[in-house]
């Protein structure tokens, strides 16, 4: 049987890659911003190429943790299995079971 804390790890694994894709975000947004800015002051500068290079890694990296997000979404059940004994065919819930 399965550990009572292995359907924690997905769940906190999401989370925290929802954080680190915001993180990535911004990155992206200030490495294209960095890129756009020392490509027009001096246009095919070492500056400008690392701006590009460090502006790919970052879209990589999002890439790769929007896909793992998405991996461990699919990946969760829906609701979570309750392991309740079968009622009887018939039964109601709340009904008092008559045996004779």
């Amino acid at each position: 049987m399965a550990p009572m804390s292995d359907h924690l790890t997905p769940l906190r694994a999401v989370r925290q890659l929802r954080r680190v894709r915001g993180f990535y975000a911004v990155g992206i947004a200030v490495w294209a911003a960095s890129t756009a800015w020392s490509a027009w002051q001096a246009p095919g500068s070492r500056q400008m190429w690392v701006s590009a290079l460090l502006l790919v890694v970052f879209t990589g990296l999002l890439l790769t943790a929007a896909l793992w997000t998405r991996s461990l979404e699919r990946a969760r059940p829906a609701k979570p299995t309750h392991h309740a004994a079968p009622r009887p065919r018939g039964a109601r819930p709340g009904a008092v079971l008559r045996t004779h």
